[in-house]
């Protein structure tokens, strides 16, 4: 009933069935019984009959809940493929977010899974909580599997001909919005062209690059924890963009193999403790010549800003820098967001200059 999701369905041309098919997947819980109930517990912590009276008794463990039919969202992996389904797109019925959802005015899509959660956040990790749970949420993994689980999602997504066009054309929420959401200069000699080159992008001027913001965050991380498997990654994802230039099969070809490098490096990620210095290098890795330069539009700097105040604020949690210190880097941070505030405004080489002073100044702490 809330007045943006009301002229959605109107400007749609959607009626109660219509929006029941095509929106309730993630603004209602599957199978519930009112629709108007919204998103309950369930819809992330799964079918409860098992567990909801037993979760909490004396000798009950995560573990058990887990037998006994409840969602592990401790697993980054797990709590990933959750989330994406709803905060990206899924593909059960009335989850997938297509480029017309967007134009009736729902919100950009972009995903990013510590940051949300914390935002999002339903409870507070306390001391029980650590002693429960075997030790707080390390939020740099959590960033990192995210990062891996959403290129992931898209690439699987993108593979099935029915989710990648839509009629004659190309689903366009697949696309880097701005790329086509731009300033057009026309009749003038010489004229403006508002594009700026990118080197993770090996595209001919003029073609919509596919959304690869989740793409270079996973490079950068990858980089430091996993180097013997960065060059690959990055060789598949610029041979993917480059294999929309020579047809659709080509192009799933390269989408399948992406995937693979992305589910390898989700392990491995999983696997690994982030250390101090280890994200203390991954946000020097995001601000880096060679990372920098494909912030050639918004969507990936968004992706940038994110990263870094998420792992900062991961490393507070996890009491490698203190909260006082962190707080005193507010400004510089700050100054990131403001170059991103406005998505029609963005300047890249304004941006990566703020990013710059704001990883400059996180270094500071080490």
């Amino acid at each position: 009933q809330e007045p943006r999701g009301q002229a959605i369905l109107r400007r749609l041309g959607l009626d109660a069935a219509g929006a029941q098919r095509d929106c309730a997947g993630c603004h209602a819980t599957p199978g519930a019984t009112r629709v108007a109930d919204g998103v309950d517990c369930e819809a992330c912590h799964g079918t409860s009959g098992g567990w909801l009276s037993t979760h909490y008794t004396v000798g009950a463990s995560h573990g058990r809940n887990v037998a006994q039919g409840m969602t592990d969202l401790v697993n980054p992996a797990v709590k990933a493929q959750v989330c994406l389904d709803c905060h990206f797109s899924g593909d059960a019925r009335g989850q997938f977010i297509a480029h017309r959802i967007m134009a009736a005015g729902h919100p950009r899509i972009s995903f990013e899974l510590d940051l949300f959660t914390t935002l999002q956040s339903h409870h507070d990790e306390d001391a029980d909580y650590a002693q429960r749970k075997g030790g707080k949420t390390n939020a740099m993994r959590m960033w990192a599997v995210g990062q891996a689980e959403a290129v992931k999602r898209s690439l699987e997504l993108f593979s099935q001909p029915s989710r990648a066009v839509d009629g004659i054309f190309p689903e366009f929420t697949f696309y880097d919005c701005h790329s086509c959401h731009r300033r057009i200069y026309d009749g003038e000699a010489g004229a403006n062209v508002t594009a700026v080159p990118n080197p993770g992008r090996p595209l001919d001027l003029g073609t919509p690059p596919y959304n690869d913001e989740n793409m270079i965050m996973l490079l950068a991380a990858a980089k430091v924890v996993a180097p013997d498997a960065a060059a690959t990654f990055d060789a598949r994802a610029k041979a993917f963009h480059r294999a929309m230039l020579a047809g659709r099969a080509e192009t799933v070809a390269a989408a399948q193999a992406l995937r693979q490098s992305a589910d390898a490096l989700s392990s491995r990620f999983a696997a690994t403790s982030f250390t101090r210095d280890q994200t203390f290098a991954i946000m020097d890795s995001i601000a880096s010549d060679a990372i920098g330069a494909r912030f050639t539009d918004y969507e990936g700097a968004v992706q940038s800003v994110m990263a870094v105040d998420t792992l900062l604020g991961g490393m507070v949690n996890q009491g490698m820098v203190s909260t006082a210190s962190a707080a005193n880097l507010r400004v510089q941070i700050n100054q990131a967001y403001a170059a991103v505030r406005d998505p029609n405004g963005f300047q890249p080489i304004a941006f990566r200059r703020a990013l710059g002073g704001a990883v400059r100044s996180i270094r500071s702490l080490r």
